[in-house]
């Protein structure tokens, strides 16, 4: 148990001085509300030899003095337990955004987003529940029990020993159940994140399962999988429902022997009419802890299954990290830009373990302020090798340098911070479309976005809407179409300033006039700045100082356009073909 438990260890250490006054309070609570049964005992006895009134306001204001006391330290003990357990929770949460936040695209690659979800919000849940309740009421039941036993053994030890009896039926009970709960409960959270990444999935493309007419293939699905998650809940239900009432059984079982047996030490006058009251007393406020006892049995297995899967993501270490760094590089350096690839080869992992060759061989110089343009078949490594300038994947030490320097010794926020990227898979957030142009660049004026809006081509399009710039777009951008996505994503990228631009077949879904007026634009944007286009368009990188040719992975032609077209080879080809396919527009 304590094992499992270890993952908590350093929070728990972080609010001990909490957790010791949540202690106090417990302590106190119970140890006042061990003796609401002997003022009874003590009343009782005292009545027998003689009613006052006297003696009656005496014994009810000891009673409500009792109950008043035992409730100001329940509050306490809930208001500082409770409560401790909400900022574990709140502590937690903030660790496992972060730890997620440095994990690479690979991990995600691995991971699904609804498992993941899951266990940020249901098994989180467990785990404060674990914290909270689960300690508070193990806390009263294992002190109030304890207690309540030294006295019962004070009244009468025989008679204990008999009441006691049947309780042994609850620890085995108790045992067996939990164990099951544990196993269940961990089949129930594993569907639960199916569920959540199944229907994260359908939200997100909603727009491809209409468009394939699956909404009721989706939902045939979904209600599958639902089903299934119903059946192993209420596997666990038939559990705690059998475990409850056998709890309490047991307890009604001890206590029709108490009366018994109690009954007849009274009349043997072996124990007072007081005694026999306050043994009763005691055996039933030992209902609830008993009860609370399958409660927090359950509470816990659920609660250690759980923290094993947040552990699962607390343990991931990020694949690319900042160890090389060199630290000496202040955060707002800025690169000239200079880049240089050396014999770079790069390979994914594939899903039987042997890699798979995406780069070969890459040697490439590419002058700071200059230009260069990627062009090639699809998979050829294009994007693969400008995510690696970028540290989205790491390439082998030595590979790849700016300014001279190998990109490792940058640390990630400065290296990142210098470069504008836009990607083939456009990202908005639900937000205004001013807050995603501005994003990552808290400083932007208006005048800045607005700037950066036009460069993209795409500012007066946004001002026709009805609330402009504080329009909200919808998650990842649904309401606005592909090519505005496209240019709010370069927009966003122009504002950054940054010493590398990278557009990765950024203009790919807007129309040839549009990127005509795009591209002039840039040019202006483009000067003292390296820039690095991947298009398959001859007209988006014909102006490029370099263009790279890549087959298989590999720079099959290296040089300007004019250089290229005389050589009459693959890029002589491609822009032949796009001639003519311009042509065969033309003509329709």
């Amino acid at each position: 148990m304590l094992r499992k438990l270890q993952p908590l260890f350093p929070y728990l250490r972080r609010y001990r001085r909490g957790f010791f006054w949540g202690g106090v309070s417990v302590v106190l609570s119970n140890l006042i509300w061990i003796f609401f049964p002997q003022v009874i005992r003590i009343a009782i006895d005292d009545l027998n030899h003689g009613v006052t009134e006297k003696k009656i306001w005496l014994y009810a204001g000891l009673l409500v003095a009792v109950s008043l006391a035992k409730g100001v330290f329940l509050f306490l003990t809930r208001w500082i337990i409770i409560g401790l357990s909400r900022d574990i929770e709140f502590d937690l949460r903030n660790d496992l955004f972060l730890q997620l936040e440095k994990q690479s695209t690979a991990y995600y690659q691995q991971h699904r987003t609804g498992d993941i979800m899951a266990r940020m919000t249901n098994d989180l849940n467990a785990v404060r529940m674990l914290l909270g309740p689960a300690i508070m009421y193990s806390a009263n039941t294992l002190l109030f029990s304890i207690g309540a036993l030294y006295f019962l053994l004070r009244i009468s030890p025989f008679l204990t020993l008999v009441a006691l009896v049947p309780l042994p039926l609850a620890s085995v009970l108790v045992q067996t159940m939990g164990r099951k709960i544990h196993e269940r409960f961990e089949r129930i959270q594993a569907m639960y994140s199916d569920i959540s990444a199944q229907a994260q999935e359908n939200f997100s493309g909603a727009r491809l399962v209409r468009a394939f007419a699956q909404e009721e293939a989706q939902i045939a699905a979904f209600e599958k999988s639902n089903q299934e998650y119903i059946r192993r809940g209420l596997r666990l239900v038939q559990l705690m429902g059998m475990l409850w009432p056998t709890l309490e059984f047991i307890l009604g079982l001890a206590l029709a022997i108490t009366l018994l047996v109690g009954g007849h030490e009274v009349l043997s006058h072996r124990i007072s009419v007081g005694d026999f009251v306050a043994f009763n007393t005691y055996m039933l406020m030992l209902t609830w802890p008993v009860i609370a006892l399958g409660w927090v049995v359950n509470l816990v297995q659920r609660g250690t299954a759980s923290i094993v899967r947040i552990d699962e993501l607390l343990k991931a270490k990020p694949t690319i990290d900042d160890r090389d760094a060199d630290r000496s590089i202040p955060q707002d350096a800025k690169l000239r830009g200079e880049i240089e690839f050396r014999n770079l080869s790069f390979s994914y992992e594939g899903e039987n373990g042997r890699p798979i060759q995406i780069l070969r061989d890459i040697s490439l110089k590419i002058p700071a302020g200059s230009s260069l343009a990627l062009v090639g078949p699809t998979g050829s490594g294009k994007t693969t090798l400008v995510n690696l300038m970028a540290r989205i994947y790491d390439a082998e030490p030595g590979s790849i340098f700016i300014d001279g320097r190998p990109i490792r010794e940058y640390p990630l926020e400065v290296l990142r911070a210098n470069i504008g990227f836009v990607p083939q898979e456009t990202f908005l957030f639900s937000e205004t479309i001013r807050e995603n142009i501005a994003f990552g660049v808290s400083h932007a004026t208006e005048e800045e976005v607005l700037r950066a809006a036009e460069i993209a081509h795409i500012r007066k399009e946004f001002e026709e809407f009805h609330r402009g710039f504080e329009t909200m777009i919808g998650e990842r951008g649904v309401t606005l179409s592909g090519g505005q996505k496209q240019r709010s994503s370069l927009a966003r990228a122009i504002l950054r300033n940054p010493a590398i631009l990278i557009l990765d077949d950024a203009l790919a879904s807007v129309d040839t006039y549009t990127e005509e007026r795009i591209l002039e634009e840039l040019q202006r944007v483009m000067e003292g700045r390296t820039t690095i286009l991947i298009s398959h368009r001859i007209s988006t990188v014909r102006h490029a100082d370099q263009i790279a040719v890549l087959i298989h992975g590999r720079i099959a032609e290296l040089g300007t356009h004019e250089q290229l077209l005389a050589r009459n080879g693959h890029y002589a080809s491609l822009f032949q073909k796009q001639l003519l396919e311009e042509e065969l527009a033309v003509t329709r």
